[in-house]
């Protein structure tokens, strides 16, 4: 064997190794995910005092709408307040926000981030609150999401993340931006708690205890994918993160290709910057402390985004089926189609366990098109993201219904 054939040997290896460990990790909790886990209910539940922290970065196409919407909990309206946290919005949405019974906390930063406007709300809202509940400037609360987040805490938990779903499916990238995040909910979410793991966190529709997340926050100083670094952190304590499937909270998605790039570009930028951060603490607390929690989280950061995992598995599938049938007899390579596509079929199963029934329809079909396009813009931003977690990234939006 040459010094070529054993580099190849070795490639394929990790190639095997990576994606066959991805794909058989998906489909493990992505079967798990189906069977129901329902919340403890108790009817004499305290009701506790919430603060729903809605931070908005020039958000004036959508704030006062949403602002109207929190509004409508069937919660006591003296046990929750809705604080905006208005970050450079026009004089004029200021002035109409004013006129709604909500707290406005106006903040103004050298380099906006969500956690920055996060922390100076609650430093001036003091600690008359039992539980912080935190959406995006975008988000929609069904009327019952405050009351099912009391009754978690009821049960004991410190922290919880809500279900959130498409607000809208305008667009094909809208439609897999939707069931992207559905295929999410079932593996990271349903079926890690279903397995005794943590929820994992999306950056809104989240609730904490609010001492305890006050406390948190003033140790975050991530620009983007303040979430990431907020769950590690819990994860690392042993603090187990709910997650309530019922509790329903409606979130814009992203409509344009340019805008679906830009997103998942500081997704990638955030996990890599993640992994390497908590690489050796997790493999530490994992060996020394037995949690396997915060391992968990700590592989999620470096395991492919799912678009890229069925994008590269079936290319790589494909491309072992073209060699084999084109040279049958060839020993240049180690491994042959006959070792990938029993991972290329999990993977198709797993997503087939996750994507919800309603998507099986024309227009997921139609949509399904555009996922050559959002696989290269995926695998492009591989190689941009230097710098990215380094600058505050804004998602623009303009759905409210």
């Amino acid at each position: 064997m040459n010094i070529i054939q054993l580099i190849i040997h070795i490639l394929e290896y990790i190639l095997l190794i990576y994606f066959g460990f991805a794909t058989v990790y998906i489909f493990i909790f992505g079967f798990a995910g189906l069977f129901p886990k329902k919340q403890k209910i108790n009817r004499d539940a305290t009701l506790r005092k919430v603060a729903v922290l809605i931070p908005g970065y020039k958000e004036d196409a959508v704030i006062v709408d949403v602002a109207k919407e929190a509004l409508k909990q069937n919660y006591p309206n003296d046990k929750y307040d809705v604080v905006i946290i208005a970050d450079s919005f026009q004089p004029e949405t200021l002035e109409k926000l004013k006129k709604i019974p909500i707290k406005l906390v106006e903040v103004s930063f050298e380099v906006s981030t969500k956690s920055k406007a996060l922390n100076k709300a609650m430093l001036e809202l003091g600690d008359n609150y039992d539980i912080a509940l935190v959406l995006d400037a975008d988000n929609i609360m069904e009327k019952d999401f405050v009351s099912k987040i009391n009754q978690a805490f009821e049960n004991g938990f410190m922290v919880v993340q809500g279900h959130r779903v498409a607000k809208n499916t305008n667009t094909s990238f809208a439609v897999l931006d939707a069931i992207s995040e559905e295929v999410n909910n079932h593996i990271f979410r349903k079926g890690h708690r279903k397995l005794g793991f943590s929820s994992a966190l999306i950056g809104s529709g989240m609730a904490f205890d609010y001492a305890f997340f006050k406390k948190t926050m003033a140790n975050v100083k991530a620009v983007g994918g303040f979430d990431k670094e907020l769950e590690l952190k819990l994860l690392k304590d042993k603090k187990r993160i709910e997650y309530l499937h019922e509790a329903i909270v409606l979130d814009e998605k992203v409509q344009k290709s340019e805008v679906f790039a830009k997103q998942r570009k500081r997704w990638l930028s955030a996990q890599f910057v993640y992994f390497g951060r908590y690489f050796f603490p997790g493999l530490y607390h994992l060996f020394f402390k037995a949690n396997l929690d915060f391992f968990d989280k700590v592989y999620q950061m470096i395991s492919p985004p799912r678009v890229l995992l069925v994008g590269l598995v079936t290319i790589i599938t494909l491309l072992y089926g073209f060699i084999d049938l084109i040279f049958p007899n060839a020993n240049f390579l180690k491994f042959g189609f006959m070792e990938w596509w029993p991972v290329f079929l999990l993977v198709i199963f797993a997503f087939l366990f996750s994507i919800p029934r309603k998507f099986y329809s024309i227009q997921t079909l139609k949509a399904a098109l555009t996922l050559p396009k959002a696989f290269f813009l995926m695998f492009a931003s591989l190689f941009k993201l230097k710098g990215t977690n380094k600058k505050f990234i804004h998602t623009e939006h303009g759905q409210t219904n």
